[in-house]
This record gives C-alpha cells, sequence and structure tokens, in this order.
C-alpha cells in the first residue's frame, strides 16, 4: 500500500538565522549606560557620589559656584530634606502616572553615565522615545507661581540631555499651596537641547572634577 506524503515547502522550513531567540533584541544606548537605580538606596548614593549628577550641575551657575559645590561632595551636606523634598517625592509618583497617561514617556529610577565619561551622571525623572528621538522628562513641585523656568532647572535638564544623549525634556511642575496641589492638569514645557549651553555646563563640570582631586589629594597628605 503506498502512502501519500505532505510535500515539503519553504514556509515549513525554518532556519536558525529565522529563530526569534537567535535574534539579538536591540538595546538603546542610554541603557547600556545604566549605573545603578534608586530603588537600590545604598548603590545609588555612593555611584553619586563619585561623579557629577545634574543636582550638582543646577548649582554651577558660574565657576564661582564650584568651590562651595566640591566642598559639599567631598565633605557632605547638612541638607537631609524638609517638608518641601518630603511633598516632592509624595507626589513625584503620581504626577508621573499623568506623564505617562498624556505623554507616554515612562517613570524612570536609573543613574546613567554620558558616552565616554562615567563621572558625568543624570536621573531624569522620565524616559521615553518620541518619533525615534529620546525624550526626557523631570518632575518638580513648587508653592511659587513661575513666571518662566528657574534657570537651576534648566542647567538639570540640559545636562540630563547631555548625558542620556536626548533631544527634548517635558519639564513637568505641579503647584501647591501649603502642601495641598492646586486642581487640574500639571503645568509642562518642552524644553529642547540647546549645545552651546551643555558644552559650558560640560566644562564647569570637569573643573569641579578637576577640583575635586585637587582637594581629595590635599585632605590625603
Amino acid at each position: 500500500m503506498s502512502r501519500t506524503l505532505n510535500p515539503v515547502t519553504d514556509l515549513m522550513l525554518t532556519f536558525p538565522w529565522e529563530e526569534e531567540d537567535q535574534v539579538p533584541a536591540y538595546t538603546p544606548p542610554h541603557v547600556s549606560r545604566i549605573v545603578a537605580h534608586s530603588t537600590d538606596r545604598v548603590g545609588w548614593m555612593r555611584a553619586r557620589s563619585r561623579g557629577i549628577t545634574a543636582t550638582d550641575v543646577a548649582r554651577l551657575s558660574s565657576p564661582a559656584a564650584i568651590d562651595a559645590v566640591a566642598h559639599e561632595k567631598l565633605h557632605g551636606s547638612r541638607f537631609g530634606g524638609n517638608a518641601y523634598t518630603d511633598h516632592g517625592r509624595v507626589r513625584e509618583p503620581e504626577i508621573a502616572r499623568w506623564v505617562k497617561s498624556e505623554h507616554d514617556i515612562d517613570a524612570s529610577a536609573a543613574l546613567f553615565h554620558a558616552h565616554g565619561q562615567r563621572r558625568h551622571l543624570a536621573t531624569p525623572d522620565g524616559v521615553g522615545v518620541r518619533a525615534g528621538s529620546l525624550v526626557l522628562a523631570e518632575i518638580k513641585t513648587t508653592n511659587k507661581e513661575w513666571r518662566s523656568i528657574p534657570r537651576s532647572y534648566l542647567r538639570q535638564v540640559w545636562w540630563q540631555q547631555y548625558v542620556l544623549g536626548a533631544e527634548r525634556t517635558l519639564l513637568v511642575w505641579e503647584r501647591h499651596i501649603d502642601f495641598v496641589p492646586l486642581g487640574g492638569e500639571p503645568h509642562h514645557r518642552w524644553i529642547d537641547r540647546d549645545d552651546a549651553e551643555i558644552d559650558r555646563l560640560v566644562q564647569l563640570a570637569n573643573t569641579l572634577i578637576s577640583v575635586l582631586h585637587r582637594e581629595a589629594n590635599a585632605l590625603r597628605r
């Protein structure tokens, strides 16, 4: 008795390079530069202490500010937080959910280093992709009505853009009165990358690193 065999077609053949598990998933460049996560508080604080963060750069309004920032990084800060920072920590996850819902930018707890410079660090509040470009989010709470974006926050945003290689940042801020958020959606504004400002901040940060090395060596003597 003869049997009829099912013909083998090209669609039945699977070559090794066509198998899904053989194709490496694309990893965005910034993901490979994650240093630590804020969920690991000890590791995150240790990593931040070894580099220049966006919080540090926000204070570098001029070369004169370098010594003050260097002293604080070497000897620690007496500031341990207050009611305003506590309020910000409580509200940030709520505002981050609005950012995700309205702008599709994911909340982030990662500390990143810049390409080719492990001492240049940043922890944006949100990271996403729009039209193929990396975008960030930064969240603030305030009891003041802003007429313009504070320069310290702009410096923080530009530094984060440099570290991650982002083109734009959604700066989101929520006003409160006596720690009660005002109704309605938070305020928000897109901040474009400014390479001239970034170059200036990189120079100031590198000067800060040199001062830290000098002062640390002096303390060892």
